[in-house]
């Protein structure tokens, strides 16, 4: 029987994947690899600073940048040298309309949620990890491994606008992720994330793993378009 796929909070950061002043501001880079369900990895670079948010992919060439506050996300072709920008509000409204038509018109069942510390330990890319199990209805379905190594408020507020938007358009869908979002935040940062849900009993799949993250001043021209990059106007933004 074929098991029921969750929607991890670690790669609610991958679905998401801007404008500001020349200044610096306290923030945090990542780099991560991600996979996706059939084992292709791609390199992940994500920068959090204050409200804004940007995710580099370079396999892809491809780049999101968010701010928050002034609701706005940049999309940008680093092959052609374009970009889009677009309301962040509005880009929700329509992806939430799409998912929302491939899917069946369905309400998911509610599963209870348990998080469980194993002790067991491991050093992984430099950071000290302990074992998290999530189950659903009692079923394993992901194994995470977190760190407290270090402080992340800067995440933590990105991330917590990320997961509350989401939420706002898919209320009952992303209610258990939303859940496992909380428990997880309460027990430290995921440095390596393993899902039970796409092998179907055959083992967890790493899905998620964290290879460098620091702390560092962040300029205001890394949320910025390159110069020289030209903007594209969407057909339905000239309406």
């Amino acid at each position: 029987m074929e098991k029921k796929a969750s929607w991890p909070w670690g790669i609610i950061v991958i679905l998401l994947l801007i404008l500001m002043v020349q200044e610096c501001l306290a923030g945090v880079v990542i780099e991560q690899v991600v996979r996706d369900r059939e084992g292709n990895a791609s390199k992940v670079i994500m920068y959090f600073s204050e409200s804004r948010f940007r995710s580099d992919h370079p396999n892809g060439s491809l780049t999101t940048m968010i701010d928050f506050k002034e609701d706005r996300m940049v999309m940008i072709d680093h092959l052609s040298k374009h970009y889009v920008e677009v309301k962040f509000s509005q880009w929700e409204r329509e992806v939430a309309g799409r998912l929302k038509k491939s899917v069946p018109d369905t309400q998911p069942k509610s599963r209870k949620i348990m998080v469980k510390k194993t002790g067991e330990t491991a050093t992984l890319n430099g950071f000290r990890t302990e074992k998290v199990q999530i189950f659903a209805d009692g079923e394993l379905i992901e194994e995470n491994w977190v760190t407290r190594d270090v402080a992340l408020e800067e995440v933590e507020k990105v991330m917590d606008k990320v997961a509350l938007g989401f939420s706002k358009e898919f209320k009952t869908e992303m209610k258990e992720s939303r859940e496992i979002y909380e428990k997880i935040k309460a027990l430290g940062f995921p440095i390596l994330v393993k899902d039970y849900t796409i092998a179907h009993g055959l083992g967890g799949v790493d899905v998620l793993e964290v290879k460098k993250l620091e702390k560092k001043e962040l300029k205001d021209e890394v949320f910025l378009p390159p110069k020289g990059y030209q903007r594209i106007v969407p057909d339905s933004s000239k309406k």
